[in-house]
């Protein structure tokens, strides 16, 4: 409908804007790593209700209908969207979701675990309201060594180095500042307007509607309890 309707649609994730993030995104296309084989994101926090957001928004989250799920749907995306920046359309997606804050009675879940299958690769997303604290990075991992991202920094582990306690996933990296305009999501968004740019990478929409048909595939697949096959295109 918006490319109909010739306007603009971006998808804003908080963590696009973070130097670590393109950082990673470029070493990885540079082929620091060699071929990715595995992605790991870990994404959430203590829940909706232990952070204290406000009464409208707590109340859809935990709202099956209007959020269309929980933590998964909360935070899931945020792994699926690597997944596919990062490696394309899986061919095969499995799920599990779980209750763990039984007290609270919530209808919706509030742990989950997403598999992504790909026939070089594989992506493990998980999204959670039950973390001990704020949680949202990625490892990526292949055959030359694996790098780490968080909103503060880039972590880089060689394969040819064993790990120490001291250096658990590596060891920092250097990382430019974004353009001025990539600094934020507004200022990218505003760029590509003005100058009739498309919006590219994890932002797009293109991408997105395969994050979303990850998601569906997720949901499918903790309902019948078996592996979805993702369409092909």
């Amino acid at each position: 409908l918006a490319r109909e309707a010739g306007i603009k649609l971006m998808v804003n994730y908080w963590n696009l804007w973070a130097p670590a993030t393109q950082g990673l995104y470029k070493r990885v296309q540079q082929g620091e790593i060699g071929p990715v084989q595995k992605i790991v994101a870990e994404d959430g926090h203590r829940g909706p209700k232990e952070i204290g957001t406000s009464k409208y928004f707590t109340a859809w989250l935990y709202d099956p209908v209007k959020n269309g799920g929980g933590a998964l749907m909360d935070f899931g995306c945020y792994g699926a969207d690597w997944a596919v920046w990062l490696k394309g359309r899986p061919t095969r997606v499995w799920a599990t979701a779980m209750k763990l804050k039984t007290a609270q009675h919530n209808k919706v879940d509030d742990d989950a675990v997403i598999v992504l299958e790909y026939p070089d690769a594989s992506a493990v997303l998980l999204p959670s309201w039950d973390w001990p604290y704020g949680k949202g990075e990625v490892h990526v991992y292949g055959p030359k060594g694996s790098l780490t991202a968080r909103g503060d920094g880039l972590l880089y582990q060689s394969g040819h180095k064993q790990t120490t306690l001291q250096d658990p996933e590596g060891v920092p990296v250097e990382i430019s500042p974004l353009p001025p305009n990539e600094k934020n999501g507004i200022t990218y968004f505003i760029d590509c307007i003005r100058n009739n740019k498309p919006i590219e990478g994890a932002a797009a929409p293109e991408l997105n509607v395969i994050v979303n048909e990850i998601l569906d595939a997720a949901k499918e697949s903790i309902k019948t309890g078996r592996v979805v096959t993702m369409p092909t295109s």
